[in-house]
């Protein structure tokens, strides 16, 4: 099994009150993933969005997140987890409160972007930490199950928080409700965290980063472009080009690089790869699922942004009691059971959810999106139990990075396919007159049963592809996983 370097010792009691605050910031940096898909047609009414920045207010934040990820992860390493936990916390702050009160979309839409900062500086720093404070590998494993637990929930629980703030304030207090939080994090991280280990042999090459947003952003804007009828020919392949340009130059970068930020070589294990395509196949379903739902309810269905929030908060709280299960009984059953097992289960909910969506009664709905939780919180209960316990050591964070990108990333594609591929099958079949403003379209007074009907096809036809996905992953973790091992061994896979 890895080893870990000998650490200062702690109490149990010190250990887990430290996990506590790791905890809570990682749930904002969940929740700010999804918090504003109740708050869409709010943001369309009161900054006057477009149907494209929308799209933008919501992926800028996992794009520079998942953009930065892989070089905070070794820059922690170089100056000290810990303070670039507190240095993540404070832009997160920051970010927070110039997003509250922005005064314009394209505003908002770089407020998001300092949000992402922030949580790219926080998040892999605080798994590392994790890593450190629990040396005890069962302990280990309960800690980083608690630690993924929280941040799914925090995602799925977004929409709700949203909706349930919505209700009472006004937009900006979705972001305005992170910095109390911001603050009692930084008190108590000062108070209880493990001193600041730092490693000045590690280089942080921020060039690299800069290729992986170009790769990034790229990727983002061709699948938005592909996916719009009235595309721009030049803007894809510029797009496109871009992209490609961003990730040649992101691969020759490390293959020169002494110490790059992410190696290939242990894409090698495939416990390593397995738990990455857990993670990031798995946010995939799950923000497909909830932001597709919480659309559908508020635009086609006349819910109220609390109403939508609550009808998927159904995924997420399974997800809390599945997900510290899975932990707990790792060692006792194995990867197979609860990754590839979840994934076939949620693949199964999102099944029933399209058989039920017509029903009078909308409790066999949401039924089916309970087991679409429940498998969803069995799959990432051990994914980065996978990717961290795979790594080598001396690769501690690369690993932390790698797995954190992995979640972003799955947010941050389905966002893009999902978001651009609504209005691309809805004006297939909506009347020609609303076909192209799917936010308007249903309230139409002559053609809004139509369009209606053109809205549910659509929403209906995206849950088919994210079910498919979802039984895909279990095939391809099941392959990942075979021999159902129940530890993350390095030497033992390879």
């Amino acid at each position: 099994m890895n080893s870990f370097p000998p650490q200062p010792t702690s109490t149990a009691k010190q250990r887990w009150t430290f996990l506590a605050i790791i905890s809570a910031a990682l749930f904002l940096v969940g929740a700010d993933n999804s918090v504003l898909y109740t708050a869409l047609p709010e943001l369309r009414d009161q900054l006057g969005t477009t149907p494209l920045q929308g799209l933008w207010i919501i992926n800028a934040y996992p794009l520079v997140l998942s953009g930065l990820l892989l070089g905070t992860g070794t820059l922690g390493d170089k100056i000290g987890h810990r303070l670039m936990f507190l240095i993540g916390v404070t832009i997160f702050g920051i970010g927070s409160l110039a997003a509250a009160f922005s005064p314009s979309a394209w505003t908002l839409i770089a407020a998001r972007g300092l949000l992402g900062v922030g949580a790219a500086t926080m998040m892999p720093a605080s798994l590392a930490l994790v890593r450190i404070t629990f040396t005890n590998v069962r302990e280990r494993n309960l800690a980083i199950a608690v630690w993924m637990s929280v941040a799914v929930v925090g995602a799925a629980a977004g929409p709700l928080l949203g909706g349930l703030l919505l209700e009472f304030f006004w937009w900006g207090s979705v972001f305005l409700i992170n910095v109390p939080v911001v603050i009692v994090t930084l008190i108590a991280t000062l108070a209880v965290a493990p001193p600041n280990i730092t490693n000045p042999n590690k280089h942080w090459d921020f060039i690299s980063s800069v290729w992986a947003m170009l790769a990034m952003v790229g990727l983002v804007m061709a699948i938005k472009e592909l996916a719009n009828p009235d595309r721009a020919a030049w803007l894809l392949i510029v797009s496109t080009v871009g992209g490609a340009i961003g990730l040649l130059l992101f691969i020759f970068r490390q293959r020169v690089l002494e110490q790059p930020l992410l190696d290939a070589s242990v894409f090698k294990n495939r416990i390593f790869t397995g738990g990455v395509l857990t993670a990031g196949l798995m946010m995939f379903v799950v923000a497909g699922v909830e932001l597709m739902t919480t659309q559908r309810f508020q635009t086609a269905g006349g819910f109220s942004p609390l109403e939508a929030g609550a009808l998927v908060v159904a995924i997420a709280v399974p997800a809390i009691p599945a997900s510290l299960l899975g932990g707990s009984i790792l060692h006792r059953v194995g990867f197979i059971p609860l990754i590839t097992g979840g994934f076939a289960l949620m693949g199964t909910g999102i099944g029933l959810a399209v058989w039920t969506f017509n029903m009078d009664s909308l409790t066999p709905f949401i039924v089916s999106l309970v087991l679409a939780g429940t498998g969803g919180g069995l799959a990432s209960s051990v994914a980065s139990t996978a990717i961290l316990g795979a790594a080598p050591v001396d690769k501690a964070g690369m690993a932390s990075s790698v797995e954190s990108v992995s979640y972003e990333f799955g947010t941050l594609i389905s966002v893009a396919i999902f978001g651009s591929l609504l209005p691309f099958f809805y004006a297939l079949s909506a009347p020609s007159e609303v076909a192209g403003d799917v936010d308007h379209g249903v309230e139409h007074a002559v053609h809004g049963p139509a369009a209606i009907e053109a809205y549910d096809g659509a929403y209906l036809t995206i849950l088919v592809i994210v079910g498919v996905v979802a039984f895909a992953a279990a095939a391809a973790t099941a392959y990942c996983f075979r021999g159902n091992p129940k530890e993350a061994d390095v030497d033992a896979a390879e």
